[in-house]
């Protein structure tokens, strides 16, 4: 079924949108992203294929799917000013507002591909269950583990900055045959389950004790990824200044050790032990340099001292843009339990 840029089934949004005689050319504005869908279809598992236009500029535009509202949905985008590099296209979900481009990278999120500039072409997704399928011009660019549940949502386009034409998109509600991509590996030590709070202003971080600050907040259980990333914007959304979360946990340890934790978070932690700060990181983007993008990895460790018994391990979590996230693994995990 195709639906052209001029239907009135078109559901526009937030998305700046002029009417030319072929196509219609969309704009975010000040929002940065907005997603524009067709009103009254959803799918679950089908495909969807957007012609569409860009130019050299620094954008991210693409398509979406499943899309839930304006602030959650699964999405891929083309980055024509890194057109031919390994992130010339993106996956990622989107939880809450936040597109986690920086915890969603690498092979099975980019692809080193090269697509028109200024020239019309073509995004094909097929979704069905947890995996997907991506063509640029009918070639496969991308296959990949979706990172949304699975569940019934429009789909449409993502305009990702000023400057998308779109001629039209069509749609299939058949469930498409799909390869799947392979399981998603897992890490050893990594801590599986964190309560992650409600947010808080980063102003307000005690240091160097917590005190009673944990005994105001409500919590959330979220279940890490089995390479141990929590994507923190599946339990609540940046409100204003409040951009901080606590994400805590328990080690139960046979006997007072010292033991390496790694880390990897976007953007910024502060990292308690029983209480006290032991640690204080900056990942955000361009913190380092003009080109460091603040991907999380695991780039950054301490040394727990940890007594028999239980010790909380609380890490704050502080977010801008780009991917509110954590992930922790012990590098020695012998006599130790997660308990919390």
């Amino acid at each position: 079924m195709n639906v052209r840029f001029d239907s009135p089934r078109w559901d526009w949004g937030a998305a700046a949108r002029q009417l030319a005689q072929e196509h219609v050319r969309l704009g975010a504005g000040e929002a940065g992203a907005v997603v524009a869908t067709v009103a009254e279809l959803e799918l679950q598992d089908g495909a969807l294929e957007v012609e569409l236009r860009v130019g050299a500029e620094r954008s991210f535009h693409g398509v979406v799917w499943r899309v839930q509202d304006a602030r959650n949905y699964e999405s891929f985008f083309v980055r024509p000013h890194q057109n031919g590099n390994p992130d010339a296209i993106q996956y990622t979900p989107v939880f809450n507002g936040m597109s986690a481009w920086q915890l969603y990278h690498g092979d099975e999120f980019w692809s080193r591909v090269r697509f028109p500039v200024d020239e019309w072409f073509s995004i094909r997704v097929a979704f069905a269950a947890d995996a997907a399928e991506i063509a640029i011009d009918g070639e496969r660019v991308l296959r990949c583990r979706l990172r949304r549940p699975s569940a019934c949502g429009r789909v449409g386009v993502l305009v990702g900055g000023d400057g998308l034409l779109v001629r039209g998109l069509d749609y299939e509600t058949a469930p498409p045959s799909i390869s799947q991509p392979p399981p998603i590996e897992a890490v050893a030590g990594v801590v599986r389950t964190w309560s992650v709070s409600d947010p808080v202003p980063e102003a307000s971080l005690p240091e160097p004790d917590l005190g009673s600050v944990l005994d105001q907040r409500s919590w959330t259980r979220l279940d890490a990824e089995p390479r141990g990333l929590v994507d923190l914007s599946r339990a609540h959304p940046i409100d204003g200044e409040r951009n901080t979360v606590f994400a805590k946990t328990v080690l139960r340890a046979e006997r007072a050790c010292v033991r390496r934790l790694e880390l990897g978070f976007s953007d910024r932690v502060v990292v308690y032990l029983g209480g006290r700060a032991l640690y204080r990181g900056d990942d955000s983007y361009r913190s380092r340099d003009y080109r460091f993008l603040g991907s999380i990895g695991w780039f950054d460790a301490l040394y727990l001292p940890l007594a028999a018994g239980d010790n909380e391990l609380v890490i704050a979590v502080s977010e801008d843009f780009g991917g509110w996230g954590v992930q922790a693994r012990l590098e020695d995990a012998r006599g130790l339990t997660f308990a919390g």
